[in-house]
């Protein structure tokens, strides 16, 4: 007879859920807003000099931006958790039969009965009652858990990444209709990024191809336009 837990592996996509969410929304940054630069530009000019300068400037203010944005961002949720677990701290030390029930309570609402509620309570404050209120009444957690350099890290890179494939489209195209060849090259790596976080995240593949594919161009189509309305041959 097999064994039961080497036969049966549950594959949750939860714990990439962090750094999936910086890596993807960087790249996809990247690729829309120097791609949409880039149209923009193209569209208003007939030279390429201008449209690769944007193109690049986009890509490094855009990485810079993107990395030293989410840094701070994800900073201030840490900040948030860290005063929490201080205060949770104090709170263990000077009301420590509050902080008991207020554990048990928690059980309870989650469907066990008064009594096993109780129990669990005490069990787990034996064991670790920080851990147990970090977890339990603050909602924080290993996967949950706020970590700055990380996010700034995949955010920036991914960016860069992004952004570099429109930035040598804008190099090595023909330069006549050099913004419909980026539109069609933007939404290609648009669908493939779109896939391959779906696929990394477990979510629906289809789903995260349309989302993506139709707010991409809608952004590159109002670039364009922008172009086209203030189009003047810049040099």
């Amino acid at each position: 007879m097999s064994d039961f837990k080497g036969d049966y592996l549950e594959n949750h996509y939860i714990h990439r859920s962090n750094w999936l969410r910086a890596a993807v929304l960087g790249a996809n940054d990247g690729i829309l807003s120097t791609a949409s630069l880039a149209i923009g530009v193209a569209a208003a000019s007939d030279f390429r000099e201008p449209i690769v300068l944007a193109t690049l400037a986009g890509l490094v203010a855009g990485a810079l931006s993107m990395a030293a944005g989410e840094y701070v961002s994800v900073s201030s949720q840490t900040d948030i958790e860290k005063a929490d677990i201080d205060r949770e701290k104090q709170e263990l030390v000077e009301m420590p039969e509050i902080e008991l029930q207020r554990l048990a309570e928690i059980y309870e609402n989650r469907g066990l009965k008064k009594e096993t509620a109780l129990t669990v309570a005490k069990e787990l404050t034996e064991k670790d009652a920080l851990a147990a209120h970090i977890r339990d009444e603050l909602g924080i957690n290993d996967i949950s858990q706020a970590k700055p350099i990380q996010a700034a890290f995949a955010s920036g890179s991914a960016f860069t990444v992004g952004g570099i494939l429109p930035l040598l489209a804008t190099i090595f195209l023909p330069l006549k209709g050099m913004e419909y060849y980026l539109y069609g090259l933007a939404i290609l790596f648009l669908i493939v990024l779109g896939s391959l976080a779906a696929k990394t995240g477990g979510s629906n593949v289809l789903k995260a191809i349309i989302r993506i594919t139709f707010w991409g161009t809608v952004a590159m189509g109002l670039t364009a336009l922008v172009g086209y309305l203030f189009g003047v041959s810049l040099s």
